[in-house]
Protein backbone atom coordinates (compact mmCIF):
# COMPACT_ATOMS: atom_id res chain seq x y z
CA UNK A 1 0.00 0.00 0.00
CA UNK A 2 1.34 3.27 -1.32
CA UNK A 3 2.34 5.54 2.14
CA UNK A 4 0.55 8.64 2.78
CA UNK A 5 2.14 11.75 2.04
CA UNK A 6 2.72 14.40 4.34
CA UNK A 7 -0.43 17.03 3.48
CA UNK A 8 -2.75 14.20 3.79
CA UNK A 9 -1.67 12.95 7.05
CA UNK A 10 -1.77 16.61 8.34
CA UNK A 11 -5.18 17.37 7.48
CA UNK A 12 -6.50 14.47 9.35
CA UNK A 13 -5.97 15.78 12.62
CA UNK A 14 -4.24 19.23 13.03
CA UNK A 15 -5.13 22.45 13.59
CA UNK A 16 -3.03 25.15 12.12
CA UNK A 17 -2.29 28.85 13.70
CA UNK A 18 -4.08 32.04 11.56
CA UNK A 19 -5.99 28.96 9.19
CA UNK A 20 -9.55 29.48 7.80
CA UNK A 21 -9.19 25.49 6.97
CA UNK A 22 -12.60 25.41 4.75
CA UNK A 23 -10.96 27.90 2.50
CA UNK A 24 -7.08 26.68 3.10
CA UNK A 25 -4.54 24.74 0.69
CA UNK A 26 -2.95 22.05 2.36
CA UNK A 27 0.02 23.04 4.40
CA UNK A 28 3.77 22.76 2.70
CA UNK A 29 5.21 20.36 4.55
CA UNK A 30 8.38 20.70 5.33
CA UNK A 31 11.46 17.89 5.88
CA UNK A 32 14.51 19.36 7.09
CA UNK A 33 16.47 22.84 6.88
CA UNK A 34 20.02 24.00 6.70
CA UNK A 35 21.29 27.73 6.66
CA UNK A 36 18.85 29.86 4.96
CA UNK A 37 16.95 27.20 3.10
CA UNK A 38 14.21 24.44 3.80
CA UNK A 39 13.13 21.71 1.81
CA UNK A 40 10.36 20.28 1.53
CA UNK A 41 9.09 16.58 1.10
CA UNK A 42 9.95 16.33 -2.82
CA UNK A 43 13.04 18.03 -2.05
CA UNK A 44 12.31 21.42 -3.34
CA UNK A 45 14.15 24.23 -1.25
CA UNK A 46 13.23 27.35 -0.65
CA UNK A 47 14.98 30.34 1.04
CA UNK A 48 13.50 31.04 4.22
CA UNK A 49 13.13 35.02 3.58
CA UNK A 50 11.68 35.67 7.10
CA UNK A 51 13.63 33.86 9.37
CA UNK A 52 10.34 31.65 9.97
CA UNK A 53 8.98 34.37 11.97
CA UNK A 54 12.30 36.53 12.84
CA UNK A 55 13.78 33.32 14.66
CA UNK A 56 16.39 31.49 13.37
CA UNK A 57 18.75 33.96 12.99
CA UNK A 58 21.78 32.44 12.57
CA UNK A 59 20.38 29.97 10.23
CA UNK A 60 18.94 26.51 10.62
CA UNK A 61 20.57 23.96 12.58
CA UNK A 62 23.27 25.85 13.17
CA UNK A 63 26.35 23.81 14.39
CA UNK A 64 27.39 25.75 17.47
CA UNK A 65 24.23 26.24 19.47
CA UNK A 66 23.55 21.90 18.42
CA UNK A 67 26.28 21.69 19.82
CA UNK A 68 25.39 23.55 23.10
CA UNK A 69 22.36 21.75 23.25
CA UNK A 70 23.42 18.65 22.77
CA UNK A 71 25.88 19.19 25.33
CA UNK A 72 23.70 20.64 28.16
CA UNK A 73 20.85 17.88 27.82
CA UNK A 74 23.28 15.33 28.81
CA UNK A 75 24.13 16.97 31.79
CA UNK A 76 20.93 18.68 32.97
CA UNK A 77 18.11 18.26 30.54
CA UNK A 78 15.48 20.06 32.95
CA UNK A 79 14.42 20.89 36.46
CA UNK A 80 12.09 23.08 37.64
CA UNK A 81 12.63 26.85 38.74
CA UNK A 82 11.04 27.30 41.16
CA UNK A 83 13.12 26.29 44.70
CA UNK A 84 16.09 25.50 42.32
CA UNK A 85 18.53 27.38 40.56
CA UNK A 86 21.03 26.36 38.06
CA UNK A 87 24.21 27.29 35.70
CA UNK A 88 23.00 27.79 32.20
CA UNK A 89 20.02 30.51 33.71
CA UNK A 90 22.69 32.04 35.84
CA UNK A 91 24.97 32.28 33.06
CA UNK A 92 22.47 33.75 30.86
CA UNK A 93 21.34 36.35 33.11
CA UNK A 94 24.94 37.64 33.26
CA UNK A 95 25.51 37.72 29.65
CA UNK A 96 21.77 39.42 28.78
CA UNK A 97 22.65 42.34 31.84
CA UNK A 98 26.00 43.09 29.22
CA UNK A 99 24.50 43.80 26.33
CA UNK A 100 20.87 45.25 27.95
CA UNK A 101 19.96 48.43 28.63
CA UNK A 102 22.02 49.73 31.68
CA UNK A 103 18.64 50.21 33.44
CA UNK A 104 17.82 46.63 33.49
CA UNK A 105 18.77 44.53 36.83
CA UNK A 106 16.89 41.54 36.93
CA UNK A 107 15.47 38.66 34.83
CA UNK A 108 12.54 36.48 34.82
CA UNK A 109 11.75 33.55 32.68
CA UNK A 110 8.39 32.68 30.72
CA UNK A 111 8.33 30.26 27.66
CA UNK A 112 6.82 32.46 24.84
CA UNK A 113 6.74 35.76 23.56
CA UNK A 114 3.17 35.76 24.30
CA UNK A 115 3.87 34.88 27.90
CA UNK A 116 6.56 37.73 28.27
CA UNK A 117 4.07 40.89 27.51
CA UNK A 118 1.96 38.87 30.14
CA UNK A 119 4.24 38.61 33.06
CA UNK A 120 5.13 42.19 32.32
CA UNK A 121 1.62 43.98 32.29
CA UNK A 122 1.13 41.48 35.57
CA UNK A 123 4.06 43.38 36.97
CA UNK A 124 3.04 46.84 36.46
CA UNK A 125 -0.25 46.05 37.56
CA UNK A 126 1.23 44.61 41.04
CA UNK A 127 3.82 47.02 40.98
CA UNK A 128 0.98 49.58 42.44
CA UNK A 129 -1.41 46.87 43.68
CA UNK A 130 1.56 46.57 46.20
CA UNK A 131 1.81 50.53 46.68
CA UNK A 132 -1.93 50.13 47.87
CA UNK A 133 -2.69 51.94 44.05
CA UNK A 134 -5.31 50.40 41.99
CA UNK A 135 -4.31 51.75 38.50
CA UNK A 136 -6.53 49.65 35.92
CA UNK A 137 -5.08 51.19 32.11
CA UNK A 138 -2.55 50.25 29.40
CA UNK A 139 -1.80 52.92 27.25
CA UNK A 140 -0.47 50.99 23.48
CA UNK A 141 -0.34 52.16 20.10
CA UNK A 142 -3.21 51.94 17.89
CA UNK A 143 -2.21 48.52 15.21
CA UNK A 144 -0.20 47.08 17.69
CA UNK A 145 0.81 43.49 18.12
CA UNK A 146 2.05 41.92 21.23
CA UNK A 147 0.77 38.11 21.32
CA UNK A 148 -2.51 35.95 22.04
CA UNK A 149 -2.76 35.82 25.34
CA UNK A 150 -5.23 37.84 26.90
CA UNK A 151 -3.40 40.63 28.47
CA UNK A 152 -1.20 40.63 25.42
CA UNK A 153 -3.87 40.43 23.08
CA UNK A 154 -5.64 43.55 24.95
CA UNK A 155 -2.46 45.55 24.48
CA UNK A 156 -2.52 44.66 20.50
CA UNK A 157 -5.17 46.51 18.55
CA UNK A 158 -5.19 44.65 15.19
CA UNK A 159 -8.41 43.75 15.14
CA UNK A 160 -8.14 40.57 12.72
CA UNK A 161 -6.87 38.63 15.63
CA UNK A 162 -8.92 40.74 18.53
CA UNK A 163 -12.20 40.60 17.20
CA UNK A 164 -14.29 37.85 19.17
CA UNK A 165 -12.78 38.67 22.36
CA UNK A 166 -13.06 42.87 22.48
CA UNK A 167 -16.04 42.65 25.04
CA UNK A 168 -13.24 40.51 27.61
CA UNK A 169 -10.24 42.43 27.30
CA UNK A 170 -8.29 44.79 29.94
CA UNK A 171 -8.83 48.28 29.56
CA UNK A 172 -6.60 49.91 27.27
CA UNK A 173 -6.13 53.46 25.53
CA UNK A 174 -4.80 53.94 22.00
CA UNK A 175 -2.31 56.27 20.44
CA UNK A 176 -1.16 56.56 17.29
CA UNK A 177 2.73 55.98 16.69
CA UNK A 178 4.93 58.68 16.77
CA UNK A 179 6.53 60.81 13.65
CA UNK A 180 8.39 63.52 12.99
CA UNK A 181 5.06 65.11 11.78
CA UNK A 182 2.72 64.35 14.00
CA UNK A 183 4.60 64.08 17.41
CA UNK A 184 3.09 67.33 18.91
CA UNK A 185 -0.50 65.67 18.57
CA UNK A 186 0.18 62.03 20.13
CA UNK A 187 2.03 64.10 22.68
CA UNK A 188 -0.83 66.29 23.47
CA UNK A 189 -3.35 63.15 23.47
CA UNK A 190 -0.92 61.00 25.94
CA UNK A 191 -1.22 63.86 28.35
CA UNK A 192 -5.38 63.92 27.89
CA UNK A 193 -4.75 60.38 28.77
CA UNK A 194 -3.13 60.25 31.99
CA UNK A 195 -4.58 62.74 33.00
CA UNK A 196 -7.85 61.22 33.35
CA UNK A 197 -6.98 57.71 33.66
CA UNK A 198 -5.23 55.86 36.37
CA UNK A 199 -2.44 54.33 33.77
CA UNK A 200 -0.57 51.52 35.19
CA UNK A 201 1.91 51.09 31.89
CA UNK A 202 2.62 52.08 28.61
CA UNK A 203 3.36 49.01 25.99
CA UNK A 204 5.00 49.34 22.56
CA UNK A 205 7.02 47.51 19.83
CA UNK A 206 10.14 49.88 20.14
CA UNK A 207 10.87 51.32 16.09
CA UNK A 208 9.08 48.85 14.82
CA UNK A 209 5.33 47.05 14.53
CA UNK A 210 5.83 43.50 13.16
CA UNK A 211 2.41 42.30 12.62
CA UNK A 212 0.81 45.92 11.59
CA UNK A 213 3.17 45.41 8.56
CA UNK A 214 6.81 46.01 9.56
CA UNK A 215 5.35 50.20 10.20
CA UNK A 216 8.52 52.55 11.34
CA UNK A 217 8.36 55.05 13.90
CA UNK A 218 10.38 57.96 15.48
CA UNK A 219 12.76 57.26 17.85
CA UNK A 220 12.72 60.59 18.83
CA UNK A 221 9.12 60.57 19.25
CA UNK A 222 8.89 57.06 21.17
CA UNK A 223 11.47 59.13 23.37
CA UNK A 224 9.59 61.89 24.48
CA UNK A 225 6.40 59.52 25.22
CA UNK A 226 8.27 57.58 27.34
CA UNK A 227 9.52 60.65 29.14
CA UNK A 228 6.06 61.86 29.62
CA UNK A 229 4.88 58.40 30.71
CA UNK A 230 7.62 58.09 33.52
CA UNK A 231 6.89 61.82 34.86
CA UNK A 232 3.63 60.58 35.63
CA UNK A 233 5.25 57.32 37.21
CA UNK A 234 3.64 55.19 34.48
CA UNK A 235 5.47 51.57 33.40
CA UNK A 236 7.26 51.95 30.09
CA UNK A 237 7.27 48.30 28.49
CA UNK A 238 9.08 47.27 25.65
CA UNK A 239 7.93 44.66 23.03
CA UNK A 240 11.61 43.84 21.33
CA UNK A 241 10.41 40.18 20.90
CA UNK A 242 10.71 40.54 17.45
CA UNK A 243 13.25 43.46 17.17
CA UNK A 244 15.68 42.43 19.66
CA UNK A 245 19.06 40.52 19.10
CA UNK A 246 20.29 43.00 16.14
CA UNK A 247 17.46 43.40 13.80
CA UNK A 248 17.20 47.07 13.86
CA UNK A 249 20.85 47.62 13.81
CA UNK A 250 21.53 47.42 17.51
CA UNK A 251 21.28 44.73 19.69
CA UNK A 252 17.83 46.19 20.85
CA UNK A 253 15.56 48.70 19.45
CA UNK A 254 15.56 50.08 23.01
CA UNK A 255 19.37 50.81 22.59
CA UNK A 256 18.14 54.31 20.08
CA UNK A 257 16.18 55.85 23.06
CA UNK A 258 17.13 57.92 25.71
CA UNK A 259 14.64 56.90 27.75
CA UNK A 260 15.19 53.47 28.85
CA UNK A 261 11.78 51.06 29.32
CA UNK A 262 11.37 50.05 32.18
CA UNK A 263 10.56 46.23 31.48
CA UNK A 264 11.72 44.76 28.29
CA UNK A 265 10.33 41.35 26.64
CA UNK A 266 12.32 38.98 24.59
CA UNK A 267 11.44 35.89 22.65
CA UNK A 268 12.04 34.71 19.27
CA UNK A 269 15.65 35.36 18.50
CA UNK A 270 16.68 34.64 21.77
CA UNK A 271 17.37 30.75 21.47
CA UNK A 272 17.82 31.47 17.53
CA UNK A 273 14.47 29.39 17.32
CA UNK A 274 16.26 26.19 18.94
CA UNK A 275 13.95 26.17 21.76
CA UNK A 276 10.99 28.06 23.29
CA UNK A 277 11.76 30.48 26.09
CA UNK A 278 11.26 34.22 26.60
CA UNK A 279 12.38 36.62 29.16
CA UNK A 280 10.73 39.52 31.21
CA UNK A 281 13.79 41.71 32.51
CA UNK A 282 12.93 44.86 34.66
CA UNK A 283 15.11 47.73 36.70
CA UNK A 284 15.61 47.42 40.20
CA UNK A 285 12.94 49.79 41.28
CA UNK A 286 9.94 47.24 39.66
CA UNK A 287 11.97 44.20 41.74
CA UNK A 288 12.45 46.13 45.24
CA UNK A 289 8.49 46.80 44.88
CA UNK A 290 7.90 43.29 44.80
CA UNK A 291 10.07 42.59 48.35
CA UNK A 292 8.21 42.10 51.43
CA UNK A 293 7.72 40.51 54.88
CA UNK A 294 4.22 39.80 52.94
CA UNK A 295 4.40 37.11 51.15
CA UNK A 296 1.63 37.83 49.03
CA UNK A 297 3.55 40.57 47.51
CA UNK A 298 6.09 38.58 45.63
CA UNK A 299 5.33 37.87 42.25
CA UNK A 300 3.00 34.37 42.14
CA UNK A 301 3.41 33.58 38.21
CA UNK A 302 4.90 30.79 36.81
CA UNK A 303 5.62 27.91 34.04
CA UNK A 304 6.52 24.64 34.03
CA UNK A 305 9.59 25.46 31.43
CA UNK A 306 10.26 28.65 33.31
CA UNK A 307 14.52 28.75 32.53
CA UNK A 308 14.95 25.27 31.19
CA UNK A 309 18.53 24.33 30.40
CA UNK A 310 18.21 23.61 27.01
CA UNK A 311 16.85 26.90 26.10
CA UNK A 312 19.21 29.02 28.46
CA UNK A 313 22.36 26.80 26.99
CA UNK A 314 20.92 28.26 22.98
CA UNK A 315 20.52 31.27 23.97
CA UNK A 316 24.09 31.83 25.26
CA UNK A 317 25.57 30.75 22.53
CA UNK A 318 23.27 32.81 20.46
CA UNK A 319 24.48 36.25 22.04
CA UNK A 320 28.00 34.53 21.56
CA UNK A 321 27.33 34.59 17.44
CA UNK A 322 25.72 38.05 17.74
CA UNK A 323 28.13 40.27 17.68
CA UNK A 324 30.94 37.99 16.06
CA UNK A 325 33.01 39.27 13.64
CA UNK A 326 31.13 36.89 11.26
CA UNK A 327 27.74 37.67 12.46
CA UNK A 328 28.28 41.44 12.53
CA UNK A 329 29.57 41.12 9.00
CA UNK A 330 26.73 39.32 7.74
CA UNK A 331 24.35 41.68 9.14
CA UNK A 332 26.10 45.15 7.74
CA UNK A 333 25.94 43.29 4.43
CA UNK A 334 22.55 42.64 4.77
CA UNK A 335 21.71 46.66 5.58
CA UNK A 336 23.25 47.71 2.81
CA UNK A 337 22.04 45.59 0.73
CA UNK A 338 18.74 46.10 1.52
CA UNK A 339 19.36 50.16 0.89
CA UNK A 340 20.76 49.32 -2.41
CA UNK A 341 17.80 47.17 -2.96
CA UNK A 342 14.99 49.66 -1.75
CA UNK A 343 16.47 52.39 -4.31
CA UNK A 344 16.02 50.68 -6.97
CA UNK A 345 12.01 49.47 -6.53
CA UNK A 346 11.25 52.39 -4.38
CA UNK A 347 9.82 54.80 -7.57
CA UNK A 348 8.31 51.46 -9.43
CA UNK A 349 4.73 52.18 -10.01
CA UNK A 350 3.23 49.11 -7.54
CA UNK A 351 5.14 50.51 -5.02
CA UNK A 352 3.30 52.96 -2.79
CA UNK A 353 5.84 52.64 0.11
CA UNK A 354 9.35 51.18 0.91
CA UNK A 355 11.41 51.25 3.99
CA UNK A 356 14.63 50.07 5.61
CA UNK A 357 16.29 49.95 9.06
CA UNK A 358 19.20 47.43 10.26
CA UNK A 359 18.09 44.07 8.52
CA UNK A 360 14.12 44.75 8.08
CA UNK A 361 12.89 45.55 4.45
CA UNK A 362 9.27 46.23 4.42
CA UNK A 363 7.53 46.97 0.88
CA UNK A 364 4.21 48.66 0.72
CA UNK A 365 2.24 47.36 -2.09
CA UNK A 366 0.26 49.42 -4.35
CA UNK A 367 -2.80 47.21 -4.19
CA UNK A 368 -5.48 46.76 -1.91
CA UNK A 369 -5.66 43.38 -0.63
CA UNK A 370 -7.14 41.38 2.52
CA UNK A 371 -4.11 40.97 5.58
CA UNK A 372 -5.74 37.07 4.43
CA UNK A 373 -7.50 37.52 1.48
CA UNK A 374 -7.00 35.52 -1.69
CA UNK A 375 -5.07 38.00 -3.27
CA UNK A 376 -2.29 37.83 -0.63
CA UNK A 377 -2.50 34.52 -1.01
CA UNK A 378 -1.68 34.42 -4.63
CA UNK A 379 1.29 36.41 -3.35
CA UNK A 380 2.26 34.22 -0.80
CA UNK A 381 1.95 31.34 -3.34
CA UNK A 382 3.68 32.93 -6.20
CA UNK A 383 6.67 33.13 -3.88
CA UNK A 384 6.72 29.62 -2.81
CA UNK A 385 6.43 28.52 -6.27
CA UNK A 386 9.33 30.40 -7.17
CA UNK A 387 11.29 29.05 -4.03
CA UNK A 388 11.02 31.70 -1.62
CA UNK A 389 9.05 31.40 1.62
CA UNK A 390 8.23 35.11 2.42
CA UNK A 391 4.96 35.84 4.12
CA UNK A 392 3.01 38.97 3.03
CA UNK A 393 1.65 41.30 5.81
CA UNK A 394 -1.52 42.20 3.83
CA UNK A 395 -0.08 44.21 1.09
CA UNK A 396 2.95 44.97 2.98
CA UNK A 397 5.70 42.14 1.34
CA UNK A 398 8.82 42.67 4.16
CA UNK A 399 12.46 40.37 4.23
CA UNK A 400 13.86 39.83 7.65
CA UNK A 401 16.20 37.24 6.47
CA UNK A 402 18.88 35.35 8.75
CA UNK A 403 21.72 37.03 8.99
CA UNK A 404 23.84 33.90 7.58
CA UNK A 405 21.67 33.96 3.86
CA UNK A 406 24.17 33.86 1.73
CA UNK A 407 24.56 36.70 -0.97
CA UNK A 408 23.22 34.96 -4.07
CA UNK A 409 20.23 33.49 -2.12
CA UNK A 410 19.66 37.28 -0.93
CA UNK A 411 19.36 38.44 -4.53
CA UNK A 412 17.01 35.72 -5.43
CA UNK A 413 14.27 36.85 -2.88
CA UNK A 414 14.93 40.47 -4.33
CA UNK A 415 14.34 39.52 -7.67
CA UNK A 416 11.73 37.57 -7.31
CA UNK A 417 9.87 40.82 -4.93
CA UNK A 418 10.78 42.31 -8.53
CA UNK A 419 9.18 39.71 -10.86
CA UNK A 420 6.27 39.98 -8.42
CA UNK A 421 6.16 43.87 -8.44
CA UNK A 422 5.72 43.10 -12.62
CA UNK A 423 3.21 40.60 -12.31
CA UNK A 424 0.65 41.47 -9.86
Amino acid sequence: MKEENLSSRDKKFLWHPLTQHKLGKPQLPITRAKGALLFDEEGKEYIDGIASWYTVMYGHANETIISALTQQMQTLDFVMFSGLTHEPAIALSEKLMEILPSNQAKIFFNDNGSTAIEAAIKMALQYFHNNGEKRDTLIAFEDGFHGDTFGAMSASGLSSYNGPFEDFLLKVVRIPVPQEDNLKEVKSKLSQILDENECAAFVFEPLVQGAAGMKFHSAKGLDALIGLCQEYEVLCIADEIMTGFGKTGKNFASDNLMNKPDIICLSKALTAGMFPLSITSCSQKIYNRFLSDEVHKGFFHAHTYSAHPLGCAAALTGIELLNSPEISERRDYIAKAHCSFLDKIKNHVKVKEARTIGVILAIDLQIEMERYGSLRDELYNFFLQRGVLLRPLGNTVYVLPPYIISNKELQKVYDTITEALNTF
